[in-house]
């Protein structure tokens, strides 16, 4: 296996994790994600009529990108020996605090982004790191 990782885990949870942002900025939290960002309804309305079509290139990069994760994140606790899902649960939680919550915290002090759409950001990551976390974890 690559880096002697389980590659079929890395791929099942890219996918969970990918299904967790489709549920979070859609069905979930979508209206609050989409005021967060500030999107205009005539926007909204004209995304709708479109269909899905026009967001596969962004849908096929963001499912690429859980891979990535995905795949560093089994190999670094294939390294580290995390076999148990405590162990797997707090270094997600290690992970999202030290690269997610500081990195995003830019866009607050630098991009005037709003707190709250950081806040909502933030928490999508930890729950998609700690779900990809307990898939890899289950399945090796």
């Amino acid at each position: 296996m690559l880096f002697n990782i389980n590659l079929l885990a890395v791929f099942v949870a890219a996918a969970v994790a990918f299904f967790i942002g489709f549920l979070w900025h859609g069905p979930l939290f979508g209206a609050q994600w989409i005021k967060l960002m500030g999107i205009p309804q005539a926007e909204v309305d004209a995304m709708k009529a479109k269909g899905m079509g026009p967001m596969v290139p962004q849908m096929i990069a963001a499912f690429v990108q859980q891979v990535v994760t995905a795949g560093i994140m089994a190999h670094l606790m294939n390294a580290l020996s995390i076999t148990d899902v405590v162990p797997a649960l707090l270094f997600a939680f290690v992970l999202w605090l030290g690269f997610i919550a500081t990195v995003l915290l830019n866009g607050v002090l630098w991009e005037n982004r709003k707190m709250n759409l950081y806040f909502f950001n933030i928490g999508y990551h930890l729950v998609a790191l700690a779900a990809i976390a307990l898939v890899i974890v289950l399945m090796s």
